[in-house]
């Protein structure tokens, strides 16, 4: 076991056991079927923890995801490990991508991500929870240290600035009752994951093996045109749902007498996509953007 492994592990078991004091339950592992939450997951199996696993379902994540993650939950559940998956709720109802576009009026972008606080978010009241957060993944993410307390008013929330805080401050910090966040692997590199499932034999989310560098829902904006384009060509039916929903999105809008300045669910998607094209235009495919870059 390398040091980063090490340090990983006694994070979850500190986590673990401030879980059980202040919550009188078990830490909750957050799994979404990718590489990083796959190795949470090994490391927590690893620690000797008492955990249960989380997924919080998008409703716009690849097949092979929801597979992969059905198949994972089936091995952990022999283990007589609780598995749950969440179904997102939004007003009091169960919601979907495509029932809650329309509602919000507007596409989800890079800077209005509703959709994350919705369908992957919303879970973890009264919990403390793990996740695969890695600093190399999002640099908005360095900085906020190993362990945060969330809080709706920024001022409110608590924050460690670094793991080498002893056990008693890292108790005394986090006593509030909100919901309480471990990131085990925040400094791991994508070198030291990979290496880490290879050794550990992990197997790993198909989409990988089609070129894809993250596992996330289809179409989401953070992922780049090209990684976009990818994942309607492989999953043609998700535009479909994303334009219907675009189209109810425009009649809610008119509606509720509001001016978007969008013609057609066409229009609304291309410029949701940022993908260059304008109306009129010719509709470029994934071999070409490729050939171009």
């Amino acid at each position: 076991m390398n040091e980063k492994e090490e340090k990983a592990i006694k994070r979850l078991q500190t986590a673990s056991e401030m879980s059980l004091m202040y919550y009188k339950k078990p830490l909750v592992i957050t799994y979404s079927g990718g590489k990083d939450s796959a190795v949470l997951l090994d490391l927590a199996e690893r620690s000797g923890i008492l955990f249960e696993v989380i997924h919080s379902h998008t409703t716009a994540d690849a097949p092979e995801t929801v597979y992969h993650i059905r198949n994972e939950f089936r091995r952990l559940e022999n283990q007589r490990i609780e598995c749950k998956i969440d179904y997102p709720m939004y007003k009091g109802k169960r919601v979907s991508m495509w029932s809650l576009i329309p509602q919000k009026g507007i596409p989800p972008t890079r800077i209005m991500r509703y959709c994350c606080t919705v369908l992957k978010e919303r879970y973890g009241k009264g919990r403390f929870i793990a996740t695969g957060v890695r600093w190399a993944e999002s640099a908005k993410r360095k900085g906020r240290g190993i362990v945060e307390v969330s809080h709706s008013d920024k001022r409110k929330r608590i924050q460690l600035n670094s793991d080498n805080d002893d056990a008693r401050r890292l108790f005394e910090t986090c006593t509030l009752k909100a919901k309480r966040i471990c990131n085990p692997i925040i400094d791991w590199s994508d070198e030291d994951i990979w290496n880490y499932m290879s050794d550990q034999k992990i197997k790993r989310n198909p989409l990988y093996d089609m070129g894809f560098d993250r596992v996330g829902c289809i179409g989401c904006p953070m992922g780049g045109t090209r990684i976009r384009l990818r994942g309607f060509y492989y999953w043609p039916k998700y535009k479909e749902h994303y334009l219907k929903a675009f189209d109810r999105m425009i009649e809610e809008n008119k509606r509720k007498k509001l001016q978007t300045g969008w013609k057609d669910a066409e229009e609304v998607y291309h410029w949701w996509m940022e993908d260059g094209v304008l109306p009129g235009q010719i509709e470029m495919k994934l071999d070409e953007i490729e050939e171009e870059e």
